[in-house]
């Protein structure tokens, strides 16, 4: 039996789909298209920001220590949730951590792992990263929950949502150092 060019394209497109659902290729592929359309994130405009009315919120790290959100209350902070799994949430982590070791100590980060503790231990180990990584021991804020990860937010020191971003953004850009700098002399 003799197959046609036809039927030989769409074997290769059907393979194609096959490799890009339901293997490793396909999670590096999102990866790269993620990073590929990350642009900066967009400033809530004023009228429209949301401010953080509750600050009680009990996480914990890797290793099993509490941490209370309302020791962030006054500061600026910057809320990431993400998971292991999540390609757009993988594919803007080199731009968080780039800011990260810019801001820290001097913005106030919280990288909310959507996972499994061994998992997420594994994947920053693996990549080298080092963040303050956190996982929910109590109910997210109302103003902090969303149906979709990535999603990132940047609080101001009076608790205003200045930046309330879902999907990948380029983390490190000029615009998101100009407002951190700026929220900083605040």
């Amino acid at each position: 039996m003799k197959l046609s060019k036809e039927q030989i394209s769409n074997g290769i497109w059907i393979l194609a789909i096959i490799l890009i659902v339901f293997t490793p290729v396909g999670f590096h592929l999102r990866v790269f298209v993620s990073k590929l359309i990350a642009t900066s994130a967009d400033v809530v405009e004023a009228a429209e920001q949301n401010s953080l009315k509750n600050y009680h919120w009990n996480l914990v790290t890797p290793e099993g220590k509490p941490m209370d959100f309302q020791s962030k209350k006054g500061e600026v902070v910057l809320v990431n949730f993400w998971a292991t799994w999540c390609p757009p949430c993988v594919a803007e982590l080199p731009s968080l951590v780039e800011l990260h070791n810019a801001y820290k100590g001097k913005v106030d980060f919280a990288f909310v792992a959507s996972d499994e503790r061994e998992k997420v231990t594994a994947f920053l180990k693996k990549k080298g990263y080092q963040l303050p990584v956190y996982f929910e021991a109590s109910q997210t804020p109302n103003e902090l929950l969303s149906k979709s990860i990535p999603a990132t937010y940047i609080i101001d020191k009076s608790g205003n949502i200045v930046v309330d971003e879902k999907g990948a953004a380029n983390w490190n850009s000029e615009s998101t150092r100009a407002l951190l700098d700026s929220l900083l002399l605040e």
